[in-house]
């Protein structure tokens, strides 16, 4: 047999090495079993695990069930399309916000230098548009996991936002990594806040798990009578959260510098209930902003005190969460049943356990 050429040998050496590089960034590797709810230091120069476009057709979806109730509303609407989770811009360049009155779920979460920002949750609606979508932080894997390991939307990371999400086993579908269904619009708000994702195709797409219990329950009726409720105010790092009751549509108006927040369709910004959930709170050095600031861990497993704002009233309970993999149990304090929700969704604010409520 002829030996093959110095310079044959060569060029395959060359192809396996690329090929091996190539493997290396698809995030095609099986990723990392999510580590604890604390903050942990990435390796240095982890790969972000990455959404793409994929030509294979999308898994068969199951029929809806009419009689079935949907997990993160309580409502007869039983979903047919994956999970997705949004992290969408709070601040007043970023606003109106489009597509989030669409969430069933939506919390306001604290990041850098007092600011928040929002995860979305989309499971019985997938609008077309929904934005202004911004970048994922240290601790939305362990929020993000008690609905399993769905497809996270997010603008891109910093520092070790993006392997801690790789580490989690969460499909991530960011838009610095090269995920589809990305578009800018022209805004005189801003000039970079305004990234847009269409969720609709992004769950037809997705492979991932579709809604499923998060621990909550839901119920027409109040669960003891509570007390006066019409109106929630706090503060998630230093930015003040407001929202009153409207007994004409039922539903916790957000309130922002007094005035009602509404979307981008013109609709207002409501939820039937509002769950004030205190956490503990604090720095995160190994994420920080251009400035510097650090970002803000939160802690969503363990246990602390919750306040739900439900039909104007206000009822105190505890909040509990075993560990990443688990949901969220609410209970009352006076007699330590379950402490259900009016059924249509719920926002919740992750706010410090130090924080003040003040309700009438």
């Amino acid at each position: 047999m002829t030996r093959p050429s110095r310079a044959i040998r060569a060029a395959f050496a060359t192809v396996f090495v690329v090929g091996l590089l190539a493997a290396a960034c698809t995030g095609s590797s099986k990723p990392k079993p999510s580590g604890t709810s604390s903050p942990s230091t990435p390796q240095s120069g982890s790969p972000t695990h990455s959404a793409t476009n994929s030509d294979s057709k999308p898994p068969p979806r199951p029929k809806p069930n009419p009689n079935a109730i949907d997990p993160f509303t309580g409502l007869k609407d039983r979903p047919s399309l994956p999970t997705v989770s949004v992290k969408i811009d709070d601040t007043a360049p970023g606003r109106p916000q489009v597509g989030i009155d669409q969430a069933d779920i939506v919390y306001i979460e604290e990041v850098e230098g007092g600011l928040t920002r929002l995860a979305a949750i989309f499971g019985s609606r997938h609008p077309a548009r929904v934005g202004y979508v911004r970048s994922t932080r240290p601790s939305d894997p362990d929020l993000l996991l008690q609905y399993g390991k769905i497809t996270a939307a997010y603008s891109g990371g910093a520092h070790d936002s993006l392997p801690r999400m790789r580490r989690s086993g969460i499909t991530s579908w960011s838009n610095d990594a090269g995920a589809g269904y990305y578009s800018r619009v022209s805004r005189a708000a801003s000039s970079y806040i305004n990234l847009v994702l269409n969720v609709k195709q992004v769950a037809e797409h997705a492979k991932t798990p579709l809604p499923r219990s998060i621990g909550l329950h839901w119920s027409t009726k109040l669960p003891v009578p509570g007390h006066p409720g019409k109106s929630v105010q706090t503060y998630v790092g230093g930015t003040p959260v407001d929202f009153r009751w409207d007994a004409q549509i039922k539903k916790y108006v957000r309130y922002i510098d007094g005035q009602a927040q509404h979307a981008n369709d013109g609709k207002l910004i409501a939820t039937p209930n509002v769950v004030v959930q205190k956490c503990r709170i604090v720095p995160h050095p190994q994420d920080t902003d251009v400035l510097g600031n650090p970002s803000m861990f939160t802690y969503t497993v363990g246990k602390g005190s919750v306040s739900v704002f439900r039909n104007g009233r206000r009822i105190d309970g505890t909040w509990s969460r075993a560990n990443v993999s688990a949901g969220t149990r609410l209970t009352i304090n006076a007699n330590h049943k379950t402490l259900s929700l009016t059924p249509g969704g719920a926002w919740f604010v992750l706010a410090q356990k130090t924080a003040h409520i003040t309700s009438h």
